[in-house]
C-alpha cells in the first residue's frame, strides 16, 4: 500500500470538495421573500433548490471531516488501522476509500 499515493488522493478530493463548496455558496444563500421581485412558485422553487444545496453541503462537510481525520492518521502513522479494534484495514478497502477509518468487521 502506497501511503503517499493515498495521501495525494485524499488531498485531491479535499481540494475538489472545497472548490464545489465555494461554487455552490450562492445557491445556499437565503431566499428573498420580496413578492415584487419573485413570484410565489419561483420562490418555492428557489427554496427547494436552497434546501437541496444545504443538504449537499452537509454531506460535503461530513466527507471533508472524514478526510481531515484520515490525513491526521497519516501524520500520526495510525493510517491503515481500524480506529475501533486497531486491526489492519484491508488494502482494497482503503484503496476504494482512503478516508475509511474502520475495518469491515467493525463497520458492521
Amino acid at each position: 500500500m502506497d501511503i503517499e499515493k493515498l495521501k495525494d488522493k485524499l488531498l485531491a478530493r479535499q481540494k475538489e470538495l472545497l472548490e464545489h463548496s465555494l461554487k455552490s455558496k450562492e445557491t445556499r444563500a437565503p431566499v428573498e421573500l420580496d413578492q415584487t421581485r419573485m413570484g410565489r412558485l419561483s420562490r418555492q422553487d428557489a427554496l427547494l433548490q436552497q434546501s437541496m444545496a444545504e443538504a449537499t453541503e452537509r454531506k460535503r462537510t461530513a466527507e471533508l471531516q472524514r478526510i481531515e481525520a484520515a490525513l491526521k492518521r497519516v501524520e500520526s502513522e495510525d493510517f491503515g488501522y481500524c480506529v475501533i479494534c486497531d486491526e489492519e484495514i484491508a488494502s482494497g478497502r482503503i484503496e476504494n476509500d482512503p478516508a475509511v477509518s474502520t475495518c469491515i468487521k467493525c463497520a458492521k
